[in-house]
């Protein structure tokens, strides 16, 4: 690695928010739809988001002041004047209609008009929900703390959900989003987004449900293994227990094992980093218990 060090304060907001947004990422997407005193609708996308408290339930957007002229956007003008907001969660869709509302139209123009999008009367708040969104939030607006008063400088809104709407084809059986079905997409730097889908959602065990030994109690061995990565490290060491040696000897049975055991036994180096690979590609594969009794046989070559 080479590390570059970059003092904000010596460098303009523009290339400050470039690395910080090329950097902080994925990030997810407040498609936030608000009126103003006029009645004038506003539909604006804004990737500063995220929830911060489930009870009661609190999400957090945004809007920074314009870069070129410090000015602020119609959503924070609205917000203020009405503080109420509709926070619509965009999936892949509509992800073009969600861009396309971020232009930067004048203050009494719809952004649901020139978006195709379909605006849907909120039940508490005045601002509307859009229809072909997956999941929406009706919000009442309970603080706005401003970060700054240059270009660039954000203002937290700070938004206590009143009612969730779903779309009901996104939950699983037992009532949760499934978030492949979702589909939903989040913000990365410069003109570039991720589509949470296929391979690019996986699973991975939460250490809270039991208490993992940790890297540092795994065998030296492993630890000094040229082959593990780190994050193979930190999954044989959320485990709890190492298997038995009776299971680890139980174990030379299986096909593959056995298999390799038979080809690499006159090549003792050659076979244990045979063993490496197959308990790298096990662990991969999320068969942790399989990929530690291949480690620990590995451990017996000389």
């Amino acid at each position: 690695m080479r590390i570059k060090t970059i003092d904000p304060t010596k460098e303009k907001a523009s290339d400050v928010y470039a690395l910080m947004a090329g950097a902080v990422v994925p990030r997810p997407i407040a498609f936030a739809s608000t009126v103003s005193l006029e009645s004038h609708v506003n539909l604006s996308p804004f990737s500063f988001f995220n929830m911060f408290s489930s009870m009661p339930p609190i999400l957090v957007f945004s809007p920074l002041r314009r870069m070129r002229d410090n000015t602020p956007k119609h959503t924070l003008e609205n917000i203020l004047a009405i503080r109420e907001v509709v926070i619509n969660i965009a999936n892949y869709s509509i992800v073009e209609q969600m861009s396309l509302a971020s232009t930067e139209y004048a203050p009494d123009i719809d952004e649901f008009t020139k978006s195709g999008l379909t605006p849907v009367a909120s039940t508490l708040v005045r601002p509307p929900r859009v229809q072909e969104a997956s999941v929406a939030f009706e919000c009442k607006v309970n603080e706005v703390v401003p970060l700054g008063a240059a270009g660039g400088a954000g203002n937290l809104v700070i938004c206590e959900v009143l009612l969730i709407h779903l779309d009901e084809t996104i939950l699983d059986e037992s009532g949760r989003i499934d978030p492949y079905k979702l589909d939903a997409v989040a913000r990365m730097g410069g003109d570039y987004y991720l589509r949470a889908s296929s391979d690019a959602i996986f699973e991975l065990p939460k250490p809270t449900r039991s208490k993992g030994m940790g890297i540092d109690h795994l065998p030296a061995f492993i630890r000094g293994s040229n082959l593990l990565t780190g994050n193979n490290l930190a999954r044989l060491g959320n485990t709890q227990t190492i298997p038995s040696e009776e299971e680890v000897t139980a174990f030379r049975q299986h096909p593959l094992v056995a298999y390799t055991l038979n080809k690499y036994k006159n090549e003792p180096a050659i076979l244990r980093r045979e063993l490496e690979a197959l308990s790298k590609k096990l662990l991969e594969d999320d068969q942790v218990p399989e990929a530690w009794k291949v480690l620990l046989l590995s451990g017996q070559v000389l």
